[in-house]
Formats: structure tokens, C-alpha cells, sequence
């Protein structure tokens, strides 16, 4: 456990948490931290957004509309493709 230090609270309301900490936990700049209220101060905890589970392309294909159901597409006839999709906008 690290040694005790302290910070200050600037005039925008924002402390500094010593570079030490930062590395020791490995919190970049942009680190999000959820802040709690607990009986002996505050507590910050490092946010963690909840990661969704994999998934296969069969899975997620299953909720498009429209599939296609034709023969595979070479890249030649997708390039193709994409080349008359530009001509056509322009």
C-alpha cells in the first residue's frame, strides 16, 4: 500500500489524483470513475462499461432484414460494384 498523500480541490471543483496511484493502477488521461458517498468520505472506483458478450456472424446475421440469399459475391463483382455506386452519386 502506497503512502499516505494528499491533494487539493482546485477552483473548478477538480482534485488531483497523484501520478504514483495513476500508475500504480494504470488510469490514463479520460479514465471515467463512478464517485460514492460511504460513511467515511468519498469513494472513487474506475468505471467499467459492461462488455457484451461475442458473438458469431450467424448470430447477428439472424436480426438483419432483407438478407441476401444469392450466391456468394466475388470481390471483384463487390469492387465492382462500390466503383458504379460512386459513379452513380456523383
Amino acid at each position: 500500500m502506497q503512502p499516505l498523500q494528499t491533494t487539493r480541490l482546485s477552483s473548478k471543483g477538480q482534485i488531483i489524483i497523484p501520478k504514483s496511484i495513476r500508475m500504480l493502477h494504470g488510469w490514463d488521461n479520460g479514465q471515467e470513475f463512478i464517485v460514492e458517498e460511504t460513511e467515511q468520505g468519498i469513494l472513487l472506483r474506475p468505471y467499467q462499461p459492461t462488455r457484451l458478450p461475442k458473438t458469431t456472424l450467424t448470430q447477428v446475421a439472424g436480426c438483419l432484414k432483407n438478407r441476401y440469399q444469392g450466391k456468394a459475391k466475388t470481390i471483384e463483382e463487390m469492387e465492382t460494384a462500390i466503383a458504379q455506386g460512386i459513379k452513380e452519386s456523383w
